[in-house]
């Protein structure tokens, strides 16, 4: 995949999912996956996220800010027909490498963007404890995209 050329496609794959994963780097070079509901694409190949449950996140990316996000299509029907047919037609997942920025304040739109992602879920008991008080954000910057393969299910997309 080709970042620019590809970039509207990875933001559609990346939209509407209620989670990703970030992968980072701990301490002492373990691998770390943590689960993101609050990343946004933006229309020029960057990102950001919301940053307040995450423990070791900040921490790792202090130190080290390399990161890769993947995001994976879970839907039943998106595999059931990509099983009926043979073969996807469009990557099920897909990787984007990058570096995240410093954390900071998040700005009031950025806030508001999540409010509405998670709005359908408002008269829920669980939605204040899950969902409100972010308050600080990093950008992201993305060096990298691939599709993730899966063998023969994926080859007519191309390499990744």
């Amino acid at each position: 995949m080709h970042l620019d050329d590809d970039w509207p496609r990875i933001r559609a794959h990346f939209r509407g999912l209620p989670a990703c994963s970030i992968a980072t780097v701990d301490a002492d070079g373990s691998p770390r996956v943590t689960p993101i509901g609050s990343l946004f694409l933006r229309g020029d190949g960057t990102g950001f996220f919301l940053e307040r449950f995450t423990s070791a996140l900040p921490a790792n990316l202090d130190r080290d800010p390399r990161l890769c996000v993947m995001a994976v299509r879970t839907g039943t029907w998106t595999w059931l027909r990509a099983l009926a047919r043979g073969s996807f037609r469009e990557y099920p997942a897909m990787r984007l490498h990058g570096i995240a920025g410093p954390r900071r304040e998040a700005h009031a739109e950025e806030i508001a963007r999540f409010a509405r992602k998670v709005r359908l879920a408002t008269p829920l008991r669980g939605h204040r404890a899950m969902w409100r008080g972010f308050s600080h954000a990093r950008d992201l910057t993305f060096e990298r995209a691939e599709g993730v393969n899966l063998g023969p299910m994926t080859a007519a997309l191309g390499s990744a």
